[in-house]
């Protein structure tokens, strides 16, 4: 008899119907002899709804109380489930993060998992129980509910397929894969049938959004296969693993993009030791990411050092750097938020030339702008005005011939 997790989403539990419908694909894999743990989120829109409800009533509301709020709407999902497989004769029962033994930090609604103590969870499993476990949540050490961050049910799910030892985690949502980009933007876009970790975790870094980014660092950790497919339809999906074949390693995979990137720009910084750690260590330390850092050739010891951040910190960025900025005798702190990434990917990239020269040249060719360049291994990323995105994103996929099937 295997174990198996399964992860549903928003979408797919979104009104009593979709929810029947989980309960039956859950129903089925039950059928076959399987164990299984099933990960939900928050019916369709109820997470930004609750957001909404908090601000009505409070234009800055206590993160901790924000987490208890939003903790609720998984809670709602995961009972509903467990009562549509009880109306279908099944043994199932609903458990919250807590109950479930996830343990985390006490950074609210950005939360990270410390450790699973899966006890009750291995104890329904023994009575026969489908195990309905509410994503997203966890409990700190003084007893306080926490939230991982937007989209991270998916964390909860690969967590607990590794701390369960499961044979595979099966993360269902909206569409039937991981795609060579975006079929909303290309409508060429091909499925694929396998993918790498390395290459999911670039791409769910830089904005295709199938998969939370975390989810793929547990799974390649732990080396948890995730398999991620529609809930609405019987196609299997893309499998993501670490055995991808030779072959599928040697050209670009997909393109990825991301619309919320804002940049912010240091200028007449003094170019001297310490100033790049007085401008990141407080940005870290206010739970800010940042990706993109570019400094220029200093000039009479003068430079100016570029970052980019998600658009939606950018306020917060700024209200953090700004005084630091004048602290060091910097001249001015500009922003742009009007900005996007694309970003091509692929571990064919790691060891042959011509894949750079060609992004850059497709995008000369469209008459777009690179404002800022970052690379990997096996990743080219380049930031770009916001309104010309979607043109880069076919243009790119059109010049890597992903439009071939597999």
């Amino acid at each position: 008899m295997a174990l198996i997790v399964q992860k549903y989403g928003g979408s797919s539990v979104a009104d009593a119907e979709k929810i029947k419908n989980a309960a039956r694909r859950i129903a089925a894999t039950r059928d076959e002899g399987n164990e299984v743990v099933v990960v939900v989120s928050a019916m369709g829109k109820t997470t930004d709804n609750l957001v909404s409800l908090a601000y009505q009533v409070n234009e800055h509301p206590d993160d901790r109380e924000l987490d208890a709020l939003l903790s609720t709407g998984e809670l709602v999902s995961s009972t509903l489930l467990a009562m549509a497989l009880a109306a279908m004769g099944y043994q199932a029962i609903s458990l919250s993060g807590a109950q479930a033994g996830i343990t985390t930090t006490s950074s609210h609604r950005r939360a990270r998992i410390l450790n699973i103590e899966p006890r009750r969870i291995s104890k329904e499993l023994e009575k026969g129980s489908i195990v309905i476990v509410a994503g997203f949540q966890g409990i700190t050490e003084e007893m306080d509910v926490t939230t991982l961050g937007r989209g991270a049910s998916d964390t909860t799910a690969v967590a607990l397929a590794a701390s369960l030892k499961a044979e595979v985690c099966q993360i269902y949502t909206d569409v039937e894969g991981v795609y060579t980009a975006d079929p909303r933007v290309v409508a060429e876009a091909q499925p694929l049938e396998e993918i790498g970790y390395e290459e999911m975790l670039e791409l769910a870094s830089h904005g295709a959004r199938v998969m939370h980014g975390r989810a793929v660092e547990l799974g390649e950790l732990y080396e948890v296969p995730i398999q991620v497919s529609s809930s609405f339809t019987g196609k299997p999906g893309t499998l993501i693993h670490g055995g991808v074949s030779m072959e599928v390693r040697n050209k670009v995979r997909s393109i990825a993009h991301d619309l919320d990137i804002a940049k912010i720009t240091v200028v007449g910084v003094p170019d001297r030791p310490g100033i790049a750690a007085a401008i990141f260590e407080p940005l870290a330390g206010a739970g800010i990411s940042v990706d993109t850092i570019v400094q220029n050739a200093s000039v009479d010891n003068i430079t100016d050092l570029t970052f980019t951040v998600a658009s939606g910190q950018e306020d917060e960025a700024l209200k953090v750097v700004e005084p630091i900025a004048r602290e060091i005798g910097a001249r001015e702190c500009v922003s742009d938020s009007r900005l996007g990434q694309v970003s091509v990917v692929g571990t064919g990239m790691q060891n042959t030339p011509g894949f750079a020269s060609r992004m850059f040249s497709t995008l000369s060719e469209q008459g777009i702008n690179i404002q800022l360049i970052t690379t990997s291994e096996i990743r080219i990323t380049c930031i770009i005005e916001e309104d010309r995105v979607e043109d880069a994103v076919r243009a790119l996929h059109r010049a890597f011939r992903l439009d071939a099937k597999e």
